[in-house]
């Protein structure tokens, strides 16, 4: 199960995040996993780095692995994703948007099986 969560003023490709983490999950055999994907700011996302990462800066992305039952599905982890750092990498190596968030989402499904 795949679950986003993002703000209304995000514009967010929900079909193609969806295949890339369908994609992931096919790929790496995981059979009733759920993966959380939000959608955030920069503010919130410099809060969670300097909790957990003990940096003082709005990073693009951070995962979260987890070994938890919901229900009757894992929760193999949560992704954060911060919208206004992808739109700056995008814009800073000259790439499309979409390019830069399957990117990221790829780093971040990778580091849920480390």
């Amino acid at each position: 199960m795949i679950n986003i969560t993002t703000s209304s003023r995000y514009i967010i490709n929900r079909p193609l995040i969806k295949k890339v983490v369908t994609d992931f999950i096919s790929k790496n055999k995981l059979i009733n996993q759920t993966i959380n994907i939000i959608f955030i700011g920069k503010n919130k996302m410099k809060t969670l780095a300097k909790q957990y990462k003990n940096e003082n800066t709005a990073l693009p992305i951070l995962s979260f692995k987890y070994k938890e039952k919901i229900n009757e599905e894992n929760l193999l982890g949560e992704i954060f994703i911060c919208y206004p750092q992808v739109i700056l990498l995008a814009a800073e190596r000259n790439k499309k948007v979409e390019d830069v968030m399957v990117k990221l989402l790829n780093h971040g499904l990778e580091n849920l099986l480390i």
